[in-house]
């Protein structure tokens, strides 16, 4: 681990809703001892202020003034980062079913975007990020020395949703794939950063993989591209 800690890097794991990539960077950055950072949080954090405000989701000017205004923090928790929004601890309220159907529709924004987009690189600046989201390696950190675009299917990807909703979920399994479906056609046709594949990111699969497993192999990924910049400095 010393070896690639002494050539720290930003990893950049980006992909479709329900992927597993919250999970699977909060375990790589861990594993390397570096700083997760969870965008799909921070703009879920202004999806939820939109939402109390009774703002209209597709309204820029109007959202994109109240995001300017919230300060948002990330910070590492026990079992998951927890999200502070001018400084109120808003984690549990960032998963809820009305906040999956609408994130989406704000992050499209082009004012949300570029706003949390220079919030996201500032965090990244110093290096040894672990960042997840759907335009990390196109668009947020293109430089970033690894980048993957993790993914699974539509079914396996709404059973990890389904299971996040808890004993009474409001909604069945088929409509959540159905749900899940759309927010893919939303973030891939967006005009502003979408969701593609970046030319250089590896892709990886992760149905019917455990989280350990992804991870593990994105750690390897990691330790390689560390050592090929070492052997580059030499």
């Amino acid at each position: 681990m010393n070896e690639f800690l002494s050539h720290r890097i930003n990893i950049a794991i980006d992909g479709p809703a329900g992927a597993g990539k919250s999970t699977v960077a909060r375990k790589v950055a861990s594993e390397l001892r570096y700083v997760y950072i969870d965008t799909g949080a921070m703009y879920r954090a202004v999806t939820l202020k939109v939402l109390e405000a009774g703002l209209p989701t597709d309204d820029d000017e109007t959202v994109g003034r109240l995001a300017d205004g919230l300060d948002i923090v990330l910070r590492p928790g026990e079992q998951q980062q927890q999200v502070l929004v001018n400084g109120e601890d808003v984690t549990s309220r960032l998963r809820s079913l009305d906040i999956n159907r609408s994130v989406s529709y704000v992050a499209r924004l082009p004012r949300v975007r570029g706003r949390m987009s220079e919030l996201q690189r500032r965090m990244a600046a110093e290096k040894g990020v672990v960042m997840d989201g759907r335009d990390i390696g196109t668009h947020v950190l293109p430089n970033a020395e690894l980048k993957v675009f993790l993914t699974a299917t539509p079914r396996e990807r709404a059973k990890r949703r389904f299971r996040e909703l808890g004993p009474n979920p409001g909604i069945t399994l088929d409509e959540l794939e159905r749900e899940i479906s759309e927010r893919d056609r939303l973030d891939r046709e967006r005009e502003i950063a979408p969701l593609v594949q970046a030319f250089d990111a590896k892709l990886l699969d992760s149905t019917g993989k455990s989280a350990d497993e992804v991870a593990d192999e994105i750690v390897q990924w990691g330790l390689a591209a560390s050592r090929t910049i070492s052997a580059e400095e030499k």
